[in-house]
């Protein structure tokens, strides 16, 4: 059969979905989930946020062209640091364009950090990860000005799937992840693989769903209620899962009305409710 043949294309191949349900499935803005604009609002805004004066900006951790951070200081000596990784299915966006979350932090006296990585398919999800790490020993050993024993880390999208293996880092106290992916084994079987061309040992290592390495740090997982529901399933399974190997992975609630993308606005707001919860956890921990 042809690679367009109807009868192939119909294959359940993954929970009861075909391939074509499988992309559907993963494919926010085809779903309507984002809205015209909304992009250039958050580049407008974090355009903004990144012409502070003290904004240090494009700080290599490595030598690759995307390896780079920008540091926002809050004003407050000696804070806390909240990492922030983008999401875009390792193969989109650029850190530059989610500044604006810095917005929601500031005000509780947070610094914020905001990481680049190579994306696919330049770099492969073994070597993204290891750019992920690198970073966070950088600016564990930085002397940037924030409080380096007061590391936090958080990512949206692909970026909460980052996050959720930086808990494995001995420097992160705790982390978020908003609207993540867990298991990566629908991923290779979708569109969203073409680029990525995950391999067999990626799909049982970097899956946090599969981890057997205990988290060194306890992870809360966000949620937008009106969210697809693969990622719907993709928190909710790996909460479920992670409980049952001894990891510290609590699914918060999920926040009413927010889209994959909107879901963001609760963060970049200082009441937001992730904001909220990050400064709790700061300031608890």
């Amino acid at each position: 059969m042809s690679k367009n043949d109807p009868e192939k294309s119909a294959e359940l191949i993954y929970r009861g979905m075909t391939r074509a349900q499988l992309d559907a499935a993963y494919n926010n803005i085809a779903a309507g989930a984002d809205r015209p604009g909304r992009s250039e609002r958050w580049l407008r805004e974090s355009a903004r946020i990144r012409q502070m004066p003290s904004a240090r900006l494009d700080v290599p951790y490595a030598d690759k062209e995307r390896t780079k951070l920008d540091y926002l200081p809050s004003g407050r000596p000696k804070a806390p640091l909240f990492v922030f990784i983008h999401g875009g299915y390792w193969q989109r966006n650029h850190k530059d364009m989610f500044v604006f979350i810095a917005d929601g932090l500031h005000p509780h006296g947070i610094d914020v950090a905001l990481v680049g990585y190579t994306l696919g398919p330049q770099a492969s999800l073994t070597e993204i990860v290891a750019e992920i790490v690198r970073s966070i020993d950088f600016l564990a050993t930085s002397t940037m000005g924030y409080d380096a024993n007061r590391m936090f880390v958080g990512g949206w999208s692909a970026g909460g799937h980052l996050a959720a293996l930086m808990c494995l880092h001995p420097s992160i106290k705790s982390g978020i992840a908003i609207s993540g992916i867990f298991d990566l084994e629908p991923i290779s079987l979708c569109h969203l693989n073409e680029n990525l061309q995950l391999t067999e040992r990626e799909i049982a290592t970097l899956s946090p769903i599969r981890l057997n390495e205990k988290l060194a740090a306890p992870l809360d997982l966000f949620l937008g209620a009106a969210e697809l529901a693969a990622f719907r399933w993709q928190s909710t399974s790996f909460a479920q899962e992670a409980g049952s190997r001894g990891h510290q992975v609590t699914m918060m609630k999920e926040l009413p009305g927010h889209t994959h993308f909107t879901i963001l606005d609760e963060l970049s707001d200082p009441n937001g409710e992730i904001a909220l919860h990050i400064k709790n956890r700061v300031f608890q921990s």
